[in-house]
């Protein structure tokens, strides 16, 4: 894969340092690294950007300081995530034990998810169909194996795929932050679907749909593919209320 980062030399007037900081943000913002992405390594980094180590490090301590990187261990900086668990986790705990919040955030979810559908439609890339094929993959084989768990998770790696494929950066924030929540509501939605024996194929058939439309860069066959999905997945869990 060729590198990500190019040479650099500050204008006159400029820190070096925040001509570096603002390249490695501006990949942040056009979606070539996403939260959890690791940067390479120092000595490298330096020389894809033609930049002296000392001038890098102040760059990287910059980005540490406003919460854009994060240095973990064997890793060295990666890309932080930015949105905080203080929302998902109280979710979480109103979704164990109140239906209600399950259909909230399915509300929630057909608002951000044909909006990425639109827009992964208009702005997919190759690379982009071939994860949320990959996902969709798993998703049936973890199925067929019945490991529900991992199916509805790789469920969810579904939807984000289609999230990142929009190239928001904003909207596949959003959709990271609340992955755990996602995860957890696409578990319920598959448990309450799965009292049909016929919901599986039913799902895959949509998802498939979603991925078709996205490929032949059509936003309004998008957006119906992922509204039929959703409206599908709501009215199993009605079904499950009455």
């Amino acid at each position: 894969m060729s590198p990500i980062f190019s040479s650099i030399e500050a204008p006159p007037g400029s820190r070096l340092s925040d001509v570096i900081a603002e390249q490695i943000e501006r990949r942040i913002v056009d979606g070539c690294l996403h939260p959890g992405d690791a940067l390479p390594a120092e000595r490298e980094l330096a020389r894809q950007l033609q930049v002296s180590r000392p001038s890098l490090r102040e760059a990287l301590l910059k980005l540490e300081a406003r919460h854009i990187l994060e240095v973990r261990r064997n890793a060295g900086y990666t890309v932080a995530e930015v949105t905080a668990p203080s929302l998902t986790d109280p979710l979480l705990h109103l979704m164990c034990g109140h239906r209600k919040a399950v259909g909230d955030v399915l509300e929630l979810r057909q608002g951000l998810e044909t909006l990425a559908a639109t827009l992964a439609a208009m702005r997919a890339e190759a690379g982009d169909i071939e994860r949320m094929t990959e996902a969709l993959e798993a998703t049936e084989r973890a199925h067929r194996a019945g490991d529900v768990s991992t199916a509805a998770d790789w469920d969810a790696r579904f939807h984000l795929a289609v999230a990142e494929a929009s190239h928001n950066v904003a909207l596949a924030h959003v959709m990271r932050g609340m992955f755990s929540v996602m995860r957890e509501n696409v578990r319920r939605a598959r448990e309450a679907l799965f009292a049909h024996a016929d919901a599986e194929p039913v799902l895959a058939t949509q998802h498939r749909d979603l991925v078709a439309a996205i490929r032949a860069h059509d936003p309004e066959a998008a957006v119906r593919a992922a509204e039929t999905h959703l409206r599908y997945i709501r009215e199993g869990i009605d079904a499950l209320d009455s």
